[in-house]
């Protein structure tokens, strides 16, 4: 086989690869949720919750989107983009922020995002503001169990109340997986609408 030969067997297995990585596990299960007696949402830690569950998330992203164009409308059209994404911790490792850049229509996007480890709890906390609205969000709660973490909250969209999942994978550090979902009727049903493939930037 020539040297040419093996750079485009190279270059297409990467590229398989990466196309690979590309799919959210339709195997993994959204946890059922619970209330207590007046309605409010209970959120435990798993046993194995640690301030280190993101310390593989620390550094530059390259990030590859696919996002609903609209939401709670049984749309099926999905918009994809790239992003890019650095994160560093904050807080002696309790705590960490990330900036997250984009392009909408032309014009430059900037997210943030900012996670909060309890130790009393063992909970994290995730807030997010981007400079569309210069607001922090409602935070989201959960932990990690197996290289698999879910986090909740209720929160308000278009008028109607609504649950709202994330999902981080990160069975393959390399190349983790953030998905976000809504609910109307209390996690009964979801609507996936949001996803983030990443991959480590390389700055060579």
């Amino acid at each position: 086989m020539s040297y040419f030969l093996i750079i485009i067997s190279l270059i297409n297995f990467t590229t398989l690869k990466a196309q690979n990585n590309m799919n959210q596990d339709e195997t993994l299960k959204i946890p059922e949720l619970q209330f207590d007696q007046k309605g409010e949402l209970i959120i435990t830690a798993s046993s194995t919750s640690s301030e280190h569950d993101f310390d593989f998330y620390e550094g530059k992203w390259k990030l590859h989107n696919r996002k609903l164009k609209t939401k709670l409308e049984a749309c099926t059209e999905w918009i994809e983009f790239e992003s890019t994404q650095e994160m560093y911790k904050i807080l002696n490792g309790i705590g960490n922020i990330d900036n997250y850049l984009a392009t909408f229509d032309g014009k430059p996007f900037e997210g943030m995002s900012v996670r909060l480890f309890n130790p009393k709890t063992k909970l994290w906390c995730i807030y997010w503001a981007d400079s569309n609205q210069g607001i922090l969000q409602p935070g989201v709660f959960g932990s990690f169990e197996n290289d698999i973490a879910h986090f909740f909250t209720k929160d308000n969209f278009n008028g109607k109340e609504i649950f709202v999942v994330f999902r981080w994978d990160v069975r393959d550090k390399d190349n983790p997986i953030w998905s976000q979902a809504f609910s109307e009727d209390k996690g009964k049903t979801w609507e996936w609408n949001w996803y983030m493939f990443f991959s480590k930037f390389n700055e060579k």
